[in-house]
């Protein structure tokens, strides 16, 4: 198994050195050269696997064995996942109506990130501890990446972990989850803009391969292929659990809609790397006023706002959705000029057309729709009213499918659950609901914090590459000293 850049600039890379990077040094993203395909067999004899048995099924596809050894990735996997507040990591709610939610939330941060991040993290660690290396992680969130990437890697030796988030658009609790964090290799900046213009400057920084090489620079972004290689077991999961495949007699395989609220898409390009492996789903993304993915499948032009709008499900405000870039390439059948062009012309313009036939591809593997935030609320009451569940408003976009578009009768239908409503506090009050805050998370309000400001106006480029030169040297200053 071996990796290629979406931009076509690289190709042949194995998996640690994928692991261990952010952006491709051409601008592109991470993609495996091939993929492997689940026939029918294969798929009906994993249905009864547990999450954490499809994970480890998952990755031993994409981690060949003498990059880590089978019994050396189970066990990385193993505890990673085992720590975890439901059995088995992940939980299906099926309420009333065939309104079946898979809440992946159940991590120390309470996102879905927690399952990824966790699992990326514990394989940084074993590469860390063999190759005695150090690396220095650059993460930009638009609310829950931070927090996840930090609780993964916070006082792991050889790791620094650089977080930067949205002053002013994220919710308070998962501010306080990132400013909380006061250990020495943890590094919290708010800056004063949005989670794009953010993106805007990591894109900017891991351009620079002098820096990356120097510093040992990567991302826990969802950039980050190992992010998006254990999100495919939660495509997995719901269609093995939902689809109906344990009944059937013959290999015709019956279908499985899965319905994801959806900012950088990394889900979604999780979603259509599994279709293109043999799974068959239908995808739907429901995003909030920030309509970019919308609005591309619906018309074919993919193009930002001037401005990223403020809503109630601030965790997906975000107008570049840069994991569609692997969906394009993927869809392209791997046409890397085309992905090139295509996503060169719209981070210079913010905007591009595709091409009619990959218009067409995009049109029929994924569905789409937008709600207000009017719509959040009244899908957080109308649920809280007919099962007594209270939805995080970012999985209340994707409800709100829903309520709009039930269900046909014997078509299987999964809604991805991607956090708790307790660290969206100020929306569930606002829809009148209530909550009950567990104790660590009434504890963050007493808790002191550190974080420093990246002002509107200043060079957040060059306090980031000072901060980054700065981690550097106090390494090796440490390193110096105990070698004396």
């Amino acid at each position: 198994m071996r990796y290629c850049s979406t931009r076509g600039g690289v190709q042949g890379w194995g998996f640690q050195r994928v692991l261990f990077s952010g952006y491709a040094p051409d601008g592109g993203m991470f993609m495996p050269e091939t993929l492997p395909t689940l026939s029918p067999d294969t798929l009906k004899s994993w249905s009864s696997l547990a999450y954490p048995e499809l994970v480890l099924k998952l990755c031993s596809l994409f981690i060949p064995d003498d990059v880590i050894p089978r019994q050396h990735l189970e066990g990385l996997l193993s505890r990673a996942l085992s720590h975890f507040s439901v059995p088995g990591a992940v939980r299906l709610m099926q309420l009333k109506g065939g309104l079946n939610l898979l809440e992946l939330f159940h991590g120390e941060t309470r996102a879905f990130k927690d399952l990824a991040m966790t699992c990326t993290a514990h394989l940084l660690k074993y590469f860390l501890h063999k190759e005695k290396s150090r690396a220095i992680v650059l993460v930009g969130t638009s609310g829950d990446t931070g927090s996840s990437a930090i609780r993964s890697v916070c006082g792991l030796n050889g790791v620094d972990v650089v977080v930067v988030f949205p002053q002013g658009r994220i919710s308070s609790m998962q501010e306080r989850q990132m400013t909380t964090s006061l250990e020495d290799n943890v590094h919290v900046f708010a800056a004063d803009g949005s989670s794009d213009d953010i993106d805007v400057l990591l894109r900017n920084l891991f351009k620079d391969q002098d820096l990356v090489k120097l510093h040992g620079l990567m991302s826990l972004n969802s950039v980050n292929w190992s992010r998006i290689l254990v999100q495919l077991a939660h495509f997995l999961y719901a269609y093995l659990q939902l689809s109906g495949i344990k009944q059937i007699k013959d290999h015709v395989l019956p279908s499985l809609e899965v319905v994801v609220p959806t900012g950088g898409a990394s889900n979604i390009a999780a979603g259509c790397i599994l279709k293109q492996m043999g799974v068959p789903l239908h995808l739907v993304a429901m995003v909030n006023a920030n309509d970019t993915v919308h609005h591309v499948v619906q018309t074919g032009n993919f193009s930002m706002a001037d401005s990223v709008k403020k809503t109630l499900a601030h965790a997906i405000d975000i107008q570049d959705p840069y994991n569609m870039e692997r969906v394009f390439w993927l869809l392209s059948g791997g046409d890397c000029v085309l992905v090139k062009g295509l996503m060169e012309e719209f981070h210079n313009s913010h905007r591009t057309v595709l091409p009619g036939a990959l218009h067409k591809q995009l049109s029929a593997v994924l569905s789409t729709g937008s709600v207000t935030d009017e719509g959040i609320v009244e899908t957080m009451q109308k649920c809280w009213e007919e099962n007594g569940y209270l939805l995080c408003p970012h999985t209340a976009v994707a409800v709100w499918h829903y309520y709009h578009c039930p269900p046909c009768p014997g078509k299987g239908r999964c809604y991805i659950a991607t956090a708790s409503p307790v660290k969206f506090q100020e929306v569930v009050h606002r829809a009148g609901l209530p909550l009950e805050l567990p104790e660590e998370v009434q504890g963050l309000e007493k808790m002191a914090t550190r974080c420093e400001k990246l002002e509107k106006g200043t060079n957040w480029e060059a306090q980031l590459r000072e901060r980054i030169k700065r981690i550097h040297s106090v390494r090796e200053s440490r390193e110096l000293f105990y070698r004396a």
